[in-house]
């Protein structure tokens, strides 16, 4: 009956085709598992504020997410609603030096835009697999840039209900974090503002760094991308391939020969995935007594 009534409520903000019930969320994160969420929601821009109320008002726990390239969902799933800012929140738009992205839009489609109209300054972001909203959580970065270097605005929704705007110094960037998860907001929109530069070099530089990851990652096989959070004075693929455990795998899930710092998917469960995590983990801190923290966020049930 509250399935039901859940149901009910939900046909009056979403459309049928927007609600599915025991999702496989291995069909929505880039690790490629993860058990059924009990509802998983695909809200656009405007009808996001009205269910987030919905859901809060029933007391649903509520799992935010984009892409899922950042996520490991244990196979037991997601108890709750999950809600996707993805493919139905990717509008992109340009203005001057200004570029304005819906949460859900991929960042590299994002650097392509911003390309395409001359704008420099964000080309670092190009190969980042996540959308812009999870990059706003995080602070995304990599070959030496972050997006705290080029956000400019903000636009959130509180736990209350309210859209605000937040500036880039309120956002609190630091490293793999920001305001976003610490107050409990809902990345609505970025704004980025860029530099005029030429087209040719911006596509050469891009060229160039995705000729640079495709040589270095494991883009082969399903993973969530760089897998340990870098510990202060030290890489974490070379204090992992130092503990001689390049290769070492269980079951399906496997530390990449390729680049230490990934851990990949070769066909295995949630539960590999997090065992390889742990003894890497493990072993780091018995030989160098550096406690590896994940960059890959822990979603959902672990059976």
């Amino acid at each position: 009956m509250q399935v039901e009534k859940l149901w009910d409520k939900l046909r009056k903000i979403l459309d049928e085709n927007q609600i599915l019930r025991n999702e496989p969320m291995k069909r929505h994160t880039t690790f490629q598992t993860g058990g059924p969420a009990d509802w998983y929601l695909l809200p656009r821009y405007e009808q996001l504020a009205p269910l987030i109320a919905l859901l809060r008002e029933r007391d649903t726990e509520i799992t935010i997410i984009g892409n899922g390239s950042n996520l490991l969902v244990g196979d037991g799933g997601i108890r709750g609603a999950v809600v996707e800012i993805g493919k139905a929140m990717q509008e992109i738009t340009v203005s001057g030096k200004t570029i304005k992205a819906q949460a859900g839009a991929i960042l590299g489609s994002v650097v392509s835009k911003a390309g395409q109209n001359g704008l420099t300054g964000m080309e670092f972001a190009a190969g980042i697999p996540g959308s812009v909203g999870g990059a706003m959580v995080m602070n995304a970065g990599a070959y030496g840039g972050e997006m705290k270097d080029v956000a400019a605005k903000v636009k959130v929704l509180t736990p209350q209900g309210e859209m605000i705007e937040l500036g880039a110094d309120e956002m609190e960037f630091g490293y793999r974090k920001s305001v976003v998860s610490e107050k409990g907001y809902v990345v609505l929109e970025a704004e980025f503002v860029l530099v005029p530069g030429e087209k040719e070099e911006i596509k050469r530089k891009m060229e160039e760094l995705k000729r640079q990851r495709i040589s270095k990652q494991p883009l082969e096989y399903p993973s969530a991308g760089s897998t340990f959070k870098r510990p202060e004075g030290y890489f974490a693929g070379k204090l992992i391939m130092d503990c001689g455990l390049s290769g070492f795998s269980v079951g399906g899930a496997q530390v990449s020969e390729k680049h230490c710092g990934f851990v990949i998917n070769r066909g295995g469960s949630a539960a590999d995935v997090l065992a390889v995590i742990s003894h890497v983990q493990k072993k780091v801190k018995e030989r160098f007594g550096v406690e590896l923290e994940t960059e890959v966020k822990l979603v959902g049930e672990f059976l």
